[in-house]
């Protein structure tokens, strides 16, 4: 069983600034681009940080013309630079929040939750950008066909892996939803079987049901 990697489901494509580049610059590469935030790359395409449109509005509603509402009152020091800032590397957050290619969904959609942000920028063992993986991408491992993932479960999950013989097992599986029936050699293996399908990339649920010749959960196990 292998999960996919981030290297396979990334947009390589992707738009980045200098850390030199100007406010009004920024602005213009979000607003053509249509995204809300672009990695921020020095002169080796080595990742620096990551400016967003949040980055960006903190300018904003820190500055006021006499007579309006004053600027935004209590301010970290670090927030007030940010907001008098007016290059990417003054403006951006920094270290960015960066995966490798070779991470699996599971490691990457880890991070996302951690550090709650909706994309990684992704980046090589030298820090170089390679490209940038968002929360869809990942959610594109439930578009995957349903005989895909029968396929994966029969012969690398069980037959692979768990080393059973797939014979007296059937495998269905319908919009992702996998229902397992047979029989098994022995009852404590029911609980690997479900944990192992439930990983695979793509499923979406598991419902197993399974008869056992030995119930080695129990003294003097019994046939059901």
């Amino acid at each position: 069983m292998r999960h996919r990697r981030i290297g396979e489901l990334m947009t390589r494509d992707v738009v980045s600034v200098r850390g030199d580049a100007p406010f009004k610059e920024i602005v213009g590469v979000l607003s053509r681009n249509r995204v809300t935030a672009v990695p921020v790359v020095d002169a080796g395409n080595r990742v620096i940080g990551v400016v967003s449109e949040g980055d960006l509005l903190r300018k904003t509603a820190d500055q006021a013309a006499p007579g309006e509402l004053p600027a935004v009152p209590g301010l970290e020091a670090w927030e007030r630079a940010k907001a008098e800032g007016t290059r990417a590397e003054e403006l951006m957050s920094a270290p960015a929040v960066c995966a490798r290619p070779e991470w699996s969904v599971v490691e990457a959609a880890r991070l996302m939750e951690v550090q709650g942000v909706k994309r990684l920028v992704v980046a090589d063992e030298e820090d170089r950008l390679v490209g940038i993986v968002s929360r869809r991408d990942l959610l594109g491992i439930f578009l995957r066909e349903d005989e895909d993932i029968r396929r994966e479960i029969v012969h690398d999950v069980l037959a692979g892996t768990l080393r059973l013989d797939p014979a007296p097992l059937t495998v269905e599986v319908r919009e992702g939803r996998v229902e397992i029936g047979g029989r098994l050699p022995f009852r404590g293996m029911i609980p690997a079987v479900e944990r192992m399908c439930a990983m695979v990339d793509g499923v979406v649920s598991v419902s197993a049901r399974l008869a056992y010749d030995e119930d080695d959960t129990v003294r003097g196990g019994v046939r059901p």
